[in-house]
Order: structure tokens, then C-alpha cells, then sequence
């Protein structure tokens, strides 16, 4: 979820999905029913970089991020190997801009993660960070263990658009993956869609969207709507819950040819 985190209370959240002047009830694109199946994942199993990756992130620092509030360093905690999101700084992207490609990374949600629904444990992916204002397409990253919310707004959702095939959440406390195959939309010359986004995702190695149709960009409030880009950074999402500081780590990418 981004803009309002529902729990006990509503407050108002740091992401800039929800951008002055967005009116409208935000209930009216959650999807409670059908109920995404629960899947209990494998063994863990993640991915070390292949020979022809960018690494993104190595465990020793983020000399390929920047904070997305003011452009400089990011302002994220690097120790022991992982990222942990930060208390105020805000988002971070990527320093390089991608179109088509290969990621992967591998998250943790704090094992003494409190609240519930879109307050609990909740972060985001966002595949194409497409420019002020406009966060991109993202891939919701939440605690969806023994945690119901709107199923098109729980972990491994297209937010706000598709939920989830499955449900393979571990539990808090555990470290676990994300691997996506993300296909860039195209434009005409005209800023009309040529092609649209498609996206394939993998929690903990299960299935949980097969080539997936994203129908524009992630929008709190409202219909998703596409906006012409080109190449553009990859962002990990800071949902300003300071007792909830989710951890990042073994991020890779692999560009992709585009397909004709």
C-alpha cells in the first residue's frame, strides 16, 4: 500500500504515490475476494549474481543507490551484509537506468514485526521508477504471514491491479526472495502505448505472476494510467513505518534485449 497506512488509525505515510491533489475513495480499487491460496515455499534457495549481471548491491554498500528525496547518497543502514531501510530518508533507486531485464534480491521482514493489514511489514519494489511524482509499476513487498489484507495490495501483487497467483510468505524473521523478469512498455512517437508492461515474479521460487499485463502505472487512488518514459532506475520503497525497518540484500540485475 502506498499514501495511507491502514491499521489502528489512519496516518499519513511518506510515499509520493499519493500526490497533492488525488481525490476519490482509495477503497475503490481494493480487492478483497477471490482469496489468494496459501503456499508453503521450498527450502531457501537464493541466487548468487551470474557472470554477466550488475550487481546492485553486494552487502558492503550503496555506491549504486541514491535517495530519490534529495538525489544525493542514500541514506539507508548497511551492516552485516544487508540494507535496512532508515528512519526519514526516504526512498532509494538505482544510479543506472534499466528497460527490460532480470532481477533479484532477497528481503527480511523484522521478527518482531507489530500491527496488521497494509501496516504491517510493508515495503515495495517499484520496476521503473518513472519520475517525480510518479513512483512506477510496483511489486508489493509486505508480511502477508498470517496477515489478511486486500489481496490485490499483499505480497507479490501487481498493486492496486493483479493479486497474486499464491501466497508463499515465510514467516518474520526469515530471509526471503524475489525474482522478476520485468518487460518495459513501449511508446510511439505519439506517447501512445505501443506495448504494454509485462511482469513475471517468483517469492521464495513459487509462481506468483505469469506474465502479467500491468495496465499502467501504481496509483493509491483511481485507475492506472501509462505516461510515456524511456530506460528508468529500479527504487526500493521506504513506507515511513519506523518500527517495521525492512532489510534488502544479494540484489542483481541482467538487462534484457527487447523483444520485437
Amino acid at each position: 500500500m502506498k499514501g495511507i497506512v491502514l491499521g489502528v488509525g489512519l496516518s499519513l505515510a511518506s510515499s509520493a504515490v499519493m500526490a497533492q491533489g488525488q481525490q476519490g475513495d482509495p477503497k475503490a480499487t481494493e480487492q478483497w475476494s477471490p482469496a489468494v491460496p496459501v503456499v508453503a515455499p521450498g527450502a531457501f534457495a537464493g541466487w548468487t549474481a551470474p557472470a554477466d549481471a550488475v550487481v546492485l548491491f553486494d552487502g558492503k554498500g550503496l555506491d549504486r543507490w541514491a535517495s530519490v528525496k534529495t538525489g544525493g547518497a542514500a541514506g539507508w543502514t548497511v551492516a552485516d551484509g544487508a540494507v535496512t531501510v532508515k528512519k526519514g530518508t526516504g526512498n532509494i533507486q538505482t544510479k543506472q537506468s534499466f528497460g527490460s531485464y532480470q532481477l533479484h534480491l532477497e528481503y527480511r521482514i523484522p521478527a518482531n514485526i507489530t500491527g496488521e493489514g497494509q501496516a504491517r511489514g510493508n515495503s515495495g519494489l517499484f520496476l521503473a521508477s518513472t519520475g517525480p511524482g510518479d513512483d512506477g509499476y510496483e511489486f508489493q513487498i509486505m508480511d502477508s504471514y498470517n496477515n489478511p489484507t486486500y489481496v490485490n495490495g499483499q505480497l507479490g501483487a501487481i498493486y492496486k491491479q493483479t493479486p497474486p497467483l499464491a501466497n508463499p510468505a515465510r514467516r518474520p524473521g526469515e530471509w526471503q526472495t524475489i525474482d522478476i523478469t520485468w518487460e518495459a512498455p513501449r511508446f510511439g512517437a505519439d506517447g501512445a502505448v505501443t506495448r504494454p508492461a509485462f511482469v513475471t515474479g517468483y517469492v521464495n521460487g513459487v509462481l506468483v505472476q505469469d506474465h502479467t499485463e500491468v495496465r499502467g502505472g501504481t496509483v493509491y487512488i483511481g485507475k492506472p494510467s501509462y505516461k510515456p518514459h524511456g530506460k528508468a532506475p529500479i527504487k526500493l520503497q521506504d513506507h515511513g513505518d519506523p518500527s517495521q525497518p525492512i532489510s534488502f540484500r544479494n540484489i542483481w540485475v541482467r538487462e534484457l534485449p527487447e523483444r520485437g
